[in-house]
């Protein structure tokens, strides 16, 4: 028997099923978080959106962390985010595989950071597979960039506008295109 709840499952990057007996919790987390959400993203205050974000996420955001709303997080509870992180407009995070946000990063406008994904196969489709996302400090994701499972982001890096990265990311790097592609150092 797995005494271990669904979201501590997804989080160890374990694949769900849509059969599985707790797969409504997945629904239920999801409506409770975009309750806060609908307040966050209306409101014109940057402690508030701050605090609402913490609740969304289960920890305090620090003050030096600005939020452009509006932001869309599917969960919350696995998302971490460190200190002086900017995150622009109309962001959206999926985070049940676990999403990593370090000091000193800068998240463009409509950035995806997505860390589920699903089995190719047309019979296993529905599944759930979590993979977390890393960004380590001082890296710059570009407008438009969408991080897929499983990536980490290399400290000091930076994703090129409208890139989509599917694989780790050297520090110290640039990258872009689609599928991102190393294009130089920095």
């Amino acid at each position: 028997m797995n005494t271990k709840d669904i979201f501590e499952r997804l989080r160890n990057g374990e694949i769900i099923s849509p059969d599985d007996p707790e797969a409504y919790q997945l629904m239920e987390a999801s409506f409770a978080t975009k309750k806060l959400l609908v307040q966050m993203n209306n409101s014109t205050k940057p402690e508030e959106i701050r605090n609402l974000l913490g609740q969304i996420i289960g920890s305090e955001i620090d003050e030096t962390v600005n939020i452009f709303t509006p932001l869309y997080i599917n969960y919350g509870k696995h998302t971490k985010i460190g200190k002086s992180v900017f995150i622009n407009f109309d962001c959206v995070f999926l985070d049940l595989g676990g999403i990593t946000i370090e000091d000193n990063v800068f998240i463009g406008p409509k950035v995806s950071l997505l860390s589920e994904g699903h089995p190719i196969s047309r019979e296993d489709r529905h599944s759930l597979i979590p993979k977390a996302i890393h960004i380590k400090k001082n890296a710059w994701v570009g407008a438009g960039a969408s991080i897929l499972q499983g990536v980490t982001i290399g400290e000091n890096a930076v994703v090129a506008a409208g890139a989509v990265v599917s694989k780790d990311v050297a520090p110290n790097t640039v990258v872009g295109g689609v599928p991102a592609k190393f294009i130089k150092n920095i």
